[in-house]
């Protein structure tokens, strides 16, 4: 078992010892893991800079205090994999966010494809938004990450295209594919972009919006998964044969 991962906003610039874990990541720490003098954490700030410390004092509630070892920089993974996730129903958004960033996505983008019944808009979509950031953060430090995925602010179906034509390898999971994803030729290097509709399925001018941008469809096997947990098996089986699960 890794030693857990609690998130340290600002990270000294190497070793030092009486490091102050406090705020709600402190609490987390004495009063619901019960950590103790002599067990060891991971410290992050969430974007690749890490530190593995021993626990020296628990103080109070919220008040851990470690001895930090030096500060490391993780890189960024190659190639990178950013999921473009379409507005699903009630939390099955933050279900897919969750599945997504334990398999190891680097980045979610939010989409209000046409047929999503649900849609962001005012605070109930900036609530939804904080939402789906907060489950990345969480399921980051979960899954023992030190580089929490990026989640976007919402894009529109142009946004979208415009980031599948920069990318180095694009696909739309769609049940028309007759191209399986397990052999597409994928890139060593550089970025991979997968977009999943949403349930009513994606629309025929943007699936020819899409493979403008140069994203054609693929399919993934015989079974249609639903929008939240097609992304998370997409991923796996891309991570797989990138390497990046070795």
């Amino acid at each position: 078992m890794t030693a857990p991962v609690f998130v340290a906003d600002r990270l000294p610039d190497g070793a030092g010892r009486g490091f102050v874990l406090d705020g709600p990541e402190g609490r987390h720490a004495v009063s619901v893991k019960r950590l103790r003098p002599g067990e060891v954490v991971v410290l992050t700030d969430g974007a690749g800079r890490w530190a593995e410390g021993e626990v020296t004092a628990a103080e109070g509630k919220d008040r851990l205090v470690v001895d930090l070892g030096a500060v490391r920089e993780e890189p960024q993974a190659s190639p990178r994999l950013t999921v473009v996730q379409a507005l699903p129903k009630g939390d099955r958004g933050e279900l897919a966010v969750e599945t997504m960033t334990e398999v190891g996505v680097d980045a979610v983008v939010p989409w209000a494809a046409a047929r999503c019944i649900t849609q962001w808009k005012g605070e109930r979509g900036l609530k939804a938004l904080g939402k789906w950031r907060s489950t990345a953060r969480e399921a980051g430090k979960q899954s023992r990450r030190v580089r929490f995925p990026e989640v976007a602010d919402a894009a529109g179906t142009r946004q979208v295209a415009a980031l599948l034509a920069e990318a180095d390898f694009a696909a739309v999971l769609h049940e028309s594919g007759d191209r399986p994803l397990a052999s597409a030729a994928l890139p060593e290097h550089g970025s991979i972009v997968l977009v999943v509709g949403p349930e009513g399925g994606v629309a025929p001018e943007e699936l020819a919006l899409f493979e403008e941008a140069g994203a054609l469809p693929y399919r993934l096997g015989r079974s249609v998964l639903r929008t939240s947990t097609a992304g998370t098996a997409a991923a796996a089986l891309i991570l797989g044969r990138t390497g990046r699960w070795d």
